[in-house]
C-alpha cells in the first residue's frame, strides 16, 4: 500500500474524510467576530448567557426548558438595547444597582403604563417579568466574572407582582362551536388541518397545559384504555411522576382519526411526536398552537382576544367540579401539590356551583 493510500489514525482526518464542505446538507460553519465595543461585548455575554443554561440544570436539578432560557435571553437583550441607546460604555459587568433602577424605571414607564387602566400606571406585570429574568444574566456575571451581583444589593428597586384576576372560564356553547367549526368529529372530515386540530382542541378539554400538550408523543396515547400519558412540564420524560389522563370517548375517536391522518405526513415515521405541522413540517410548536385556538374562535363567531389555550384547563376545572369529582381526584389528575390551585383553577365559576350544589338539595325543611 502507498503512503497515499493509507488511512490516517486521527480521529479529526477521520471525521472529515469523505466530507463535501460544498455539501448544501451541512450547516455553515459560524463566523467568529472579534469584539471590537460594548455592544459586542454585550451581545458575546448574551451568548455565553445561553451555553451556560442550555449546560446546565436549575434550582429543582432539571435542565432548562428553552423558552426558559429564550425569555432571559430577552430580558438581556432588553437591557443591552436600552444600554447602547443610553451610549453607555462598557460590557454588562459595568451595569450597578443605579443603572438597573433606571433602566426598569424606563420599562416601566413605556411597558407597563400604557397597560394600565387609568392609564396612569399601577401595572407592574411586564417589568416584574423582566426583573427576575434578568437575574440569571447577573448571578451568571457575578460567578464568571467575579463581579458584584447588582441582585443583592438592598436599593435595587423591586417591582411587584401585579395581583392575579380570576380567570375565565369558557361556556359549553363556546367549546361546542369550536369542535363544530374543525368539523365536529365527523369520518367525513378529512382536511389534515381540521383533522389534527379537532383532535388538539378535544385534548385540550381534557385540561392539559400548553407545554404538555405539545410535548405528547404517539405511544404516550392509551387509545384502548381510554387514558394517556403526561410528563409534568420540566421533567425528564422518564421520570417516574408521569401521570395518567383520563380522555373521553369523543376524544379517543378524535385522537383515532387524527392518527390515520397524521400517518399521511412525510414525516410521520421518522419522529414520535404526536402533534405534526401542516405542509409536512415538523413538530407543531406554541405560537401554532397559539394561532390554531385564535383561528378556530374567529372561526365560530367569537372574539379570539378572549380565549387562549389555558383557558381550556380552567373550563376542564369546573366541569369535574360542578360534575361533583372530588378535589383530591381532580388535584391528582393534575398532579397539583396545593390546594390552592384546586382554588385558583375554575375560580370565577365558584358562585354558581354554589347555587346549584344548594339548590340540587330542594326544600331541606
Amino acid at each position: 500500500m502507498t503512503t497515499a493510500a493509507r488511512k490516517s489514525p486521527l480521529r479529526t482526518q477521520q471525521r472529515s474524510a469523505g466530507v463535501d464542505p460544498a455539501s448544501p446538507s451541512l450547516p455553515a460553519p459560524r463566523v467568529v467576530r472579534a469584539v471590537k465595543g460594548a455592544e459586542d461585548a454585550r451581545l458575546a455575554q448574551i451568548s455565553e448567557l445561553e451555553l451556560h443554561l442550555s449546560t446546565t440544570t436549575n434550582r429543582q436539578g432539571r435542565p432548562f426548558q428553552r423558552r426558559t432560557i429564550n425569555a432571559y435571553k430577552y430580558a438581556a437583550t432588553q437591557l443591552h438595547h436600552w444600554l447602547t441607546a443610553q451610549k453607555t460604555a462598557g460590557d454588562f459587568t459595568a451595569v450597578d444597582t443605579g443603572t438597573l433602577n433606571r433602566f426598569f424605571r424606563w420599562y416601566y414607564q413605556t411597558h407597563d403604563v400604557p397597560k394600565s387602566q387609568d392609564g396612569k400606571g399601577g401595572y407592574t406585570g411586564g417589568t416584574n417579568t423582566v426583573q427576575r429574568n434578568l437575574r440569571a444574566l447577573f448571578s451568571y456575571l457575578s460567578e464568571e466574572y467575579d463581579t458584584t451581583d447588582p441582585y443583592r444589593d438592598p436599593k435595587l428597586q423591586k417591582y411587584a407582582t401585579p395581583p392575579m384576576g380570576k380567570p375565565k372560564t369558557l361556556s359549553t356553547d363556546f367549546v361546542s362551536d369550536m369542535l363544530k367549526a374543525t368539523g365536529n368529529g365527523s369520518p367525513k372530515t378529512k382536511d389534515f388541518q381540521m383533522v389534527r386540530d379537532h383532535a388538539i382542541i378535544r385534548v385540550l378539554t381534557e385540561g392539559l397545559r400548553s407545554d404538555e400538550l405539545l410535548n405528547l408523543r404517539v405511544q404516550d396515547l392509551d387509545l384502548a384504555g381510554g387514558t394517556l400519558v403526561v410528563i409534568p412540564i420540566k421533567m425528564d420524560r422518564n421520570s417516574v411522576d408521569g401521570r395518567i389522563i383520563p380522555i373521553q370517548p369523543k376524544t379517543v375517536k378524535a385522537l383515532s382519526r387524527w392518527l390515520r391522518a397524521r400517518a399521511t405526513h412525510k414525516l410521520a415515521d421518522r419522529t414520535d411526536w404526536l402533534w405534526l405541522g401542516t405542509r409536512n413540517r415538523s413538530k407543531l410548536l406554541y405560537a401554532g398552537l397559539h394561532r390554531l385556538t385564535k383561528k378556530w374562535a374567529e372561526e365560530a363567531g367569537y372574539d379570539p382576544a378572549a380565549v387562549s389555550p389555558h383557558s381550556f384547563c380552567h373550563t376542564w376545572a369546573d366541569d369535574l367540579k360542578a360534575a361533583g369529582v372530588s378535589g383530591e381526584h381532580i388535584m391528582a389528575v393534575r398532579g397539583w401539590k396545593s390546594p390552592a390551585m384546586l382554588r385558583r383553577y375554575g375560580a370565577d365559576m365558584a358562585s354558581k356551583r354554589a347555587v346549584d350544589a344548594v339548590h340540587a338539595l330542594g326544600d331541606r325543611y
